[in-house]
C-alpha cells in the first residue's frame, strides 16, 4: 500500500487536535485520580479502541499480520516506557503552570532529538542547530518564573526551576518515544504503513497498560480502583488518546518524522485556544514571547533535515 504524498498532512493535523483534547481530558482527571492515575487512563481506556483500529485496518488491507522480531520488541518497548514517563511529566507540568505552557514545554522534544543525535550517534551540530538551541533556551527561560528585581539570577537559574526541569524531562521522554516507535515501524519490513502503524500502536498500548497498571496495583491499588470507577470520564480521554496515537503512528509511517513534528506544532495553537476557552487561563506577554521563540527554534531545527 502506497500512501498519497499529501496524506500525512491531514493525518498530522488530526493527531495534534486529538492530542490536545486528550491532554485536556486528562488534566480534568488529575484532581480525582492523581498524575499516575490520569496517565493510566490514556493507555487503559485507549487499548480497546487501538484493538478496534487494528481490526478495521486488517480488514481493509490485503496483507498478513506482521511477524514481530526481537528488534521490533526492543524498539516498541523503548517507545512505550518513554511515553509513559513523558505523559506523566506533561501532566505534572500542566498542574504546576498551565495547560498551554505545559504543551509548549513538551515541544523541547525536537531540540532534544538533535542533541541526542550529537551525543549518542555523534551527529555534528551545525550552525543552524546551534541557533535553534539558543532560541529554544531563551524561550524556555521566558516561560520560567521571571524575577524582575534580579533578572541575572532569574536567567542563571531559569533552567533549574521545577517547571523547566519537568518540561525538559518531558520533552526527552517524548523524543526517546519517537525514536522507539520509528525504529519499531522500520523493523516491520514489508508491512503496509497502515497495518504497521496500527499493529505497533496496539502492542505499545498493551505494554503500557500492563507495566503502569501492574506497578500501580502493587504500589497503590486504590488508584486503579478509582480509575475503574471513573470510566465514563475516562473513556473520552482513552478514545482521544488512541485516536491521536493512531494519527502520529500513521503519519510517521508515511512521512519523515521531522516534517510530521514540524506540522505538529499546530498543537500549540490548539492548546492556546483550550487554555483560554476551557481553563480560563491567561498568558502574559513574556510567556507568549517564550512560546514564540520556542516555536521558532523547533521550526528551524526540523526544517534543516
Amino acid at each position: 500500500m502506497i500512501a498519497p504524498d499529501w496524506l500525512w498532512i491531514p493525518v498530522t493535523i488530526w493527531a495534534a487536535f486529538a492530542q490536545t483534547l486528550r491532554n485536556a481530558a486528562q488534566r480534568h482527571l488529575i484532581e480525582q485520580l492523581g498524575t499516575l492515575g490520569a496517565t493510566l487512563v490514556r493507555f487503559l481506556y485507549g487499548l480497546p479502541f487501538a484493538a478496534l483500529w487494528l481490526l478495521a485496518v486488517r480488514t481493509g488491507v490485503d496483507s498478513a499480520m506482521p511477524s514481530p522480531s526481537l528488534t521490533f520488541a526492543a524498539w516498541v518497548t523503548l517507545g512505550a516506557v518513554a511515553q509513559i514517563a513523558a505523559t506523566a511529566l506533561l501532566l505534572r507540568v500542566m498542574a504546576a503552570r498551565n495547560f498551554a505552557l505545559g504543551v509548549a514545554y513538551s515541544k523541547t522534544e525536537l531540540i532534544l532529538v538533535a542533541i541526542f543525535g550529537a551525543v549518542f550517534l555523534h551527529d555534528r551540530l551545525g550552525t543552524i542547530t546551534l541557533v535553534a538551541i539558543a532560541l529554544g533556551t531563551a524561550g524556555v527561560l521566558l516561560l520560567s518564573p521571571v524575577d524582575r528585581q534580579r533578572p541575572l539570577r532569574a536567567f542563571l537559574i531559569g533552567w533549574t526551576s521545577r517547571p523547566a526541569l519537568l518540561g525538559v524531562a518531558c520533552g526527552a521522554g517524548f523524543a526517546l518515544s519517537a525514536v522507539g516507535y520509528r525504529g519499531a515501524a522500520l523493523a516491520l519490513t514489508g508491512t503496509p504503513f497502515l497495518l504497521a502503524a496500527a499493529y505497533s500502536l496496539l502492542v505499545a498500548q498493551t505494554i503500557q497498560t500492563v507495566l503502569l497498571g501492574g506497578w500501580l496495583l502493587m504500589r497503590d491499588a486504590d488508584i486503579v480502583k478509582r480509575v475503574s470507577r471513573a470510566w465514563r470520564a475516562s473513556l473520552f480521554a482513552g478514545f482521544m488518546g488512541a485516536a491521536a496515537s493512531a494519527g502520529w503512528f500513521t503519519a510517521v509511517a508515511i512521512e519523515a518524522v521531522a516534517h510530521v513534528r514540524t506540522l505538529g506544532l499546530i498543537e500549540l495553537l490548539f492548546a492556546f485556544v483550550v487554555s483560554r476557552r476551557v481553563f480560563r487561563e491567561r498568558l502574559s506577554k513574556v510567556e507568549l514571547a517564550g512560546i514564540g521563540l520556542l516555536t521558532a527554534a523547533l521550526i528551524v531545527v526540523t526544517l534543516q533535515y
